[in-house]
């Protein structure tokens, strides 16, 4: 998404497809990205004082920017923490390789089951239980937003103090409403039944 963002900031897309070697725009848009992702000061300033670094340095980079191997080891290039062959080296790696080296492969596998579920928008949901509240909205819509049962909602809402307004019916009568004036003109004519 960094990447896509950086296209937009620069206004830079090459409809036409260069297949043999990357586009200036997309090289432009990956260094965007990189820099959003991982600034060069945060890794001097994660890394500190150190004249090199060592592949540990390298997981607790990806763990820490949540960024894959091959972009943290651009950055601790830039940085001047390793040199380009190093870098080389360690852009071969996956994530689910240095976290398992590492000792953080639990918190990789909570990292992905986080990012596999889905999230309704904070927003529209926030305005569906205000719905709710005002009694206006079902505890269904909120659960069909969120992709939960209808039970966990409601659990959720009596534990937060949610609790839908009783509004008090009133008893109308035909007189109380306004006349209505309906034009039935365009429905004569030809072909229409009387």
């Amino acid at each position: 998404m960094a990447h896509e963002l950086g296209h937009l900031v620069f206004e830079g897309w090459n409809d036409e497809a260069e297949f043999e070697k990357r586009s200036p725009d997309e090289i432009r848009a990956d260094a965007f990205a990189r820099h959003l992702l991982i600034p060069i000061e945060g890794v001097k300033e994660f890394l500190g004082d150190r004249e090199s670094a060592s592949e540990a340095d390298l997981a607790a980079v990806v763990q820490r920017y949540l960024i894959s191997p091959a972009i943290a080891a651009i950055a601790m290039r830039d940085a001047g923490y390793i040199n380009q062959s190093t870098a080389q080296d360690w852009m071969r790696y996956r994530t689910p390789q240095i976290a398992t080296r590492y000792g953080w492969s639990d918190h990789y596998a909570a990292l992905q089951d986080d990012s596999d579920r889905l999230r309704a928008p904070q927003s529209l949901v926030a305005r569906a239980v205000e719905g709710y509240a005002e009694g206006i909205v079902s505890a269904q819509v909120i659960a069909t937003l969120r992709g939960v049962s209808v039970d966990a909602v409601l659990e959720d809402l009596e534990e937060a103090g949610v609790v839908p307004v009783q509004h008090e019916a009133t008893d109308l009568s035909l007189e109380d409403f306004p006349e209505v004036d309906v034009d039935l003109s365009d429905l004569e004519g030809e072909g229409a039944s009387p």
